[in-house]
């Protein structure tokens, strides 16, 4: 194993929930946050010890796209790591700051790990969360093997499964299958904020199912949103332009147009890796 000694960069879900899978691995574990509390609690809950400038195998970086360049340099230049890489949710414009700052990009890999949770913050960690997932690696051109090798081990140590894709072909693809979800989402979820307590009720487990996501920390998800706006204002445009057509057909009694839309669901649906064929009750 070339990952002995291992620093994480901000201690919320994804962080801690990194930290705390590597622990169980036997990798040492540090611990770096600007708020002093969650790098307590997760020490608490075992991921790690606070980090006093010991030199590391890795470091990941668990801070908002937009700071992620910013802490890369600052690591960088106190020569923290052998190597680098993130788990922000966007990737050109992080690639984008490091390039512009002048960070070395041979010792860094630029990842993303496709897992997560409704709740945020330190306690909400859990060493399987990625277990089974995918995990993006978006290497540029100059990546070095040391880089690229210890950025698999951290995938494979995390029980996820690594994906090599272009920085600016992820950003497309979540925004398809993550970014414009959760808006579309927290739109139905928005939409539940002035019904009557008889309508709300009522609700069954689809309307949890579609709801879900819209949880999340709206802070952080305007901070993932930011770094990725065009792709995603374009599925949402198809999305709108989906649920205007219906709309229009419904109130004119073209329900073949809604039933259209309808197959068109259940076969995309189907595309979802690991996807089953369970109705959602209303």
């Amino acid at each position: 194993m070339d990952i002995g000694k291992a620093l994480v960069v901000g201690t919320g879900l994804i962080g801690t929930s990194v930290a705390l899978a590597l622990r169980e691995r036997g990798v040492a574990v540090y611990l770096a946050d600007v708020d002093a509390h969650a790098v307590r609690v997760a020490g608490e809950l075992g991921a790690g010890l606070r980090w006093s400038g010991q030199g590391v195998d890795l470091a990941v970086i668990a801070v908002p796209p937009h700071a992620v360049a910013a802490r890369l340099a600052e690591l960088q230049r106190r020569g923290a790591a052998r190597a680098y890489t993130d788990v922000a949710s966007v990737k050109a414009g992080p690639v984008a700051d490091a390039r512009r700052l002048g960070c070395d990009l041979v010792s860094y890999v630029p990842g993303h790990p496709l897992a997560g949770r409704e709740v945020s913050g330190p306690a909400a960690g859990r060493a399987d969360l990625f277990a089974g997932r995918p995990w993006a690696l978006c290497p540029g051109p100059e990546a070095g093997a040391d880089a690229l090798d210890l950025a698999r081990e951290l995938v494979s140590l995390c029980g996820a499964e690594a994906v090599t894709v272009d920085a600016g072909a992820h950003d497309s693809a979540v925004a398809l299958v993550s970014h414009a979800p959760h808006v579309v989402a927290s739109a139905v979820a928005a939409s539940l904020a002035g019904g009557d307590d008889t309508a709300l009720g009522l609700a069954g487990q689809g309307l949890r199912d579609v709801t879900r996501i819209a949880a999340g920390d709206p802070v952080l998800w305007r901070s993932i949103l930011a770094g990725n706006t065009l792709p995603v204002a374009g599925v949402l445009e198809r999305v709108a332009a989906d649920l205007t057509a219906a709309a229009a057909a419904l109130r004119s009694g073209d329900l073949d147009t809604v039933a259209d839309l309808l197959g068109r669901g259940v076969r995309g649906h189907g595309r979802i890796p690991g996807a089953r064929g369970r109705v959602l009750s209303g």
